[in-house]
């Protein structure tokens, strides 16, 4: 079994990732994430700034508020989450498992000098197991 202790985020993480400004039109982004098969994105501000995460399930509630409220959809601020927890790319592969043990959250974006570096998924996680086993 590999020591998760002895990799670091930095190693495992996705570097080429698919983002959304928070203007960026939602039913755009929505395709956007059905088109690449990902389940969520990053938000970021043109600096490279995290601001947020745009999921398949806020994705869901543009679907819900136009069904019952007849408004039609916005923007990718307009549905993202703006309270994201973020890792470093130096933090222990063994230290993001326990994170995801204790999160519903199926990935976290990685933040070094302010900006978004990159993203870690659970099945990165279970890539580095299988990579060191």
């Amino acid at each position: 079994m590999a020591d998760l202790s002895a990799y670091s985020v930095r190693d495992y993480m996705t570097r080429n990732l698919l983002t959304f400004t928070p203007d960026t039109d939602v039913m755009t982004a929505l395709g956007a994430l059905v088109k690449s098969g990902h389940s969520g994105a990053p938000v970021c501000e043109a600096s490279g700034k995290l601001v947020g995460m745009l999921s398949e399930k806020d994705c869901l509630k543009v679907a819900v508020m136009a069904s019952y409220e007849g408004v039609s959809p916005g923007t990718v601020s307009d549905f993202m989450a703006s309270s994201v927890q973020c890792l470093a790319p130096d933090e222990t592969l063994l230290a993001v498992a326990n994170r995801f043990l204790d999160s519903p959250f199926k990935r976290f974006p990685v933040i070094e000098n302010g900006k978004l570096v990159g993203q870690i998924s659970r099945s990165d996680v279970l890539k580095a197991i299988h990579d060191n086993a």
